[in-house]
């Protein structure tokens, strides 16, 4: 499917993306749980706009990419929906998804001004805005702090050298078996996340080349790879961890890189005698930089569709989604942190000390690169870390083959940009 993709980003210049024009309710496609929450909110939206009916379509996220991507090629799009932020990139090279500047500047609802700035940018485009940040998601650290406390460490550091220090720590007091953090050798996220707060680019010459031999994502990645070398973090797979909560209860890992989909699953799995020894803090930064590290930008925004025939009743749509209270209620059912940083003021958010720690990394969050293939480059990159953290290969030699791989992928990239650049007025 990354194929069919890659020739559709392609073909862009050339596809037609529009749909027969059609009547009757608004189509919003929304994946996995929020496909079944949104819907409990769809009746408000229709009491307020008398006429105005919505048809919510759930898909399952295993699905969605693929859906999107079958849709555009049989013109088959709906008026609005749900999107990955690091699939807009792709979505916008098809010109499938309108350009929401105008809306935003007329809207009474959408405000710029209340979103957390590094969100919002992972929905501009060469300057063009093309969705709206519906809920937020980044990664930080959860911890076992009476680990921490019983190896001498009152809180998690602020600083890598700090951080490290604390996993050591950890090790002794723990013993055999026991590691300082849990880090999947088959996720990109964690890796790619250091490398940020390193200031790495990842992307160099407006996305056309790989950056990854750079200092700053060399730092990182050392960072990342001596955590294995030296016994600070196991080198295993997601599929070789049995069962992370019950090991996380045993003291088997003090720390885990995760996101605020595990608020509710700590609470929910982790024994009761445990619920008061575990934190979250915003990540360590690297030495001489400021703290807190910075993380990923995540989570998934609202866009509307070029082919829409109702592109004025899929905005309201949008802009009832935005609204605070609407995301108050909407966190509420499901748990997906709002977009806005007025519905934090919720007592139950606001008050609680463990989602805090989300509020205040969220303003030190960062886009991935905004290229249709970044995807693919995501998965090259742990694909080609993880013999290193497994010992097998050097790091310098890795690094030039990920530099590689990535320009492989990349290549239609250059092409297309070198041809814009060419038939560019003079």
């Amino acid at each position: 499917m990354r194929a069919l993709a890659a020739g559709l980003v392609l073909a862009a210049a050339t596809a037609c993306s529009g749909g027969a024009d059609r009547t009757g309710p608004v189509r919003l496609w929304a994946f996995g749980r929020e496909g079944e929450v949104v819907r409990e909110l769809v009746p408000e939206l229709e009491r307020r706009h008398p006429g105005l009916k919505v048809e919510v379509q759930q898909i399952p996220w295993t699905a969605a990419h693929e859906k999107l991507l079958t849709g555009f090629v049989g013109r088959e799009m709906p008026d609005v929906a749900q999107m990955g932020n690091t699939w807009i990139p792709e979505m916008a090279a098809l010109d499938a998804i309108e350009p929401l500047d105008a809306r935003v500047a007329a809207s009474d609802s959408v405000k710029a001004d209340d979103y957390y700035q590094g969100i919002w940018e992972t929905n501009v485009l060469d300057g063009v805005l093309y969705g709206v940040p519906w809920y937020v998601d980044t990664r930080l650290v959860f911890y076992r702090s009476d680990l921490l406390a019983a190896a001498g460490v009152p809180e998690l550091p602020k600083s890598w050298s700090g951080w490290r220090a604390a996993m050591e720590a950890v090790k002794r007091t723990g013993g055999s078996g026991h590691y300082g953090l849990l880090l999947p050798t088959n996720e990109w996220a964690q890796p790619v996340t250091l490398a940020v707060s390193a200031g790495a680019g990842l992307l160099s010459d407006g996305g056309r080349h790989g950056a990854f031999r750079a200092p700053e994502f060399r730092r990182a990645a050392e960072f990342f790879v001596g955590l294995y070398r030296d016994g600070l973090a196991p080198p295993l797979a997601n599929s070789q961890v049995a069962n992370l909560y019950q090991q996380m209860a045993a003291g088997e890992f003090a720390m885990y890189v995760t996101g605020p989909w595990n608020l509710g699953e700590f609470r929910r799995r982790l024994p009761a005698s445990l619920q008061g020894s575990w934190a979250t803090a915003p990540l360590p930064a690297p030495d001489g930089m400021p703290w807190p590290g910075v993380s990923l930008a995540g989570g998934s925004s609202l866009v509307v569709f070029r082919s829409s025939p109702r592109k004025e009743a899929a905005w309201k749509v949008v802009e009832f989604l935005s609204e605070p209270a609407t995301q108050k209620r909407f966190w509420a059912l499901c748990g997906d942190l709002p977009a806005r940083r007025s519905a934090w003021d919720e007592p139950a958010l606001a008050g609680d000390a463990r989602t805090a720690s989300f509020r205040l990394q969220l303003e030190h969050v960062r886009a991935t690169p905004k290229v249709p293939e970044w995807e693919q480059i995501a998965a090259k990159v742990w694909e080609r870390l993880e013999p290193v953290a497994r010992g097998a290969k050097g790091l310098d030699a890795t690094l030039a083959s990920l530099d590689a791989d990535v320009d492989a992928i990349l290549e239609k990239r250059r092409w297309l940009l070198d041809r814009k650049a060419a038939e560019a007025p003079k």
